[in-house]
């Protein structure tokens, strides 16, 4: 689906959704980091990534990150000093916000820029595995509340001719993302409920039922697996701004609820 050779030009580039799991990852990403790691090498030059987390939700509108310079904020507690540590010194886009907000905006979505929000650990920590030397700008993308999946799919669409203006566009989050139901003793693989809900989701991504993915609260399994949505959400951002079917990127676990599954759009 990805051939450095083709990726030139007005040629789209794809979309992802890359999965971001415990903030630990971006100490040891495991294979989970080598495939991100590994994709990251086959991409072209980008002009910027546009971003949309699972950790970064507000009321009223959709916003975009608009500062120079972001940095990142450490959205997480009870975790080693090193963790604390890392940082992701990439630019921002003040360009790139105020470009995509005026595709929204056209759209019929309420949307404005933030010049002061950082970058969360769902951006940065995927990031520096993707694009390591953190030298191409990055603008983050908000979930509204309240929303629906049909609206971040109206959003993917708005925003999609980024792609073909050297924008890679991720949604970061996780298929299943249940903490309080985390098997500690990580030896068990994953709960059946968590493999029932990702086997549905990953059929209908595969056959490209959009209906059945805007009623995912339907799938076997969904009470466990998405307990709260913000994780499933960005998705439906990836989805909206692709044009077709997913590869799978990498396909794995973590202490039984939550899923490394992340995807490849075209």
């Amino acid at each position: 689906m990805l051939d450095n050779g083709s990726m030139s030009g007005s040629v789209a580039l794809p979309t992802l959704f890359l999965a971001h799991g415990s903030p630990m990852l971006a100490l040891d990403g495991g294979a989970w980091g080598i495939a991100v790691a590994a994709l990251g090498r086959r991409l072209p030059t980008l002009r910027a990534i546009l971003v949309c987390s699972a950790h970064w939700e507000a009321p009223g509108p959709f916003r975009l990150s608009a500062g120079a310079l972001p940095g990142v904020i450490h959205d997480f507690g009870g975790f080693p000093d090193a963790l604390y540590a890392l940082g992701y010194p990439a630019p921002g886009s003040p360009e790139l916000a105020a470009e995509a907000a005026d595709l929204m905006t056209r759209a019929g979505l309420k949307t404005e820029t933030d010049p002061e929000r950082p970058l969360d650990h769902g951006a940065w920590v995927p990031l520096r595995y993707l694009q390591p030397e953190a030298n191409t700008p990055v603008v983050q993308l908000s979930l509204p509340q309240p929303r629906t999946p049909e609206l971040l799919l109206a959003a993917g669409r708005a925003l999609a001719p980024l792609r073909e203006r050297g924008v890679l566009i991720i949604g970061s989050g996780g298929i299943v993302h249940n903490l309080p139901r985390l098997d500690w003793h990580g030896t068990a693989g994953p709960q059946p409920w968590a493999s029932a809900f990702q086997d549905w989701i990953q059929a209908r991504l595969a056959a490209g039922d959009e209906a059945a993915l805007m009623d995912w609260n339907q799938a076997p399994g969904s009470m466990e697996s998405v307990p709260t949505s913000e994780h499933l959400d960005p998705l439906f951002v990836a989805m909206g701004a692709s044009a077709g079917a997913p590869e799978r990127l990498y396909e794995g676990w973590q202490l039984g609820s939550l899923s490394l599954a992340s995807y490849l759009f075209p």
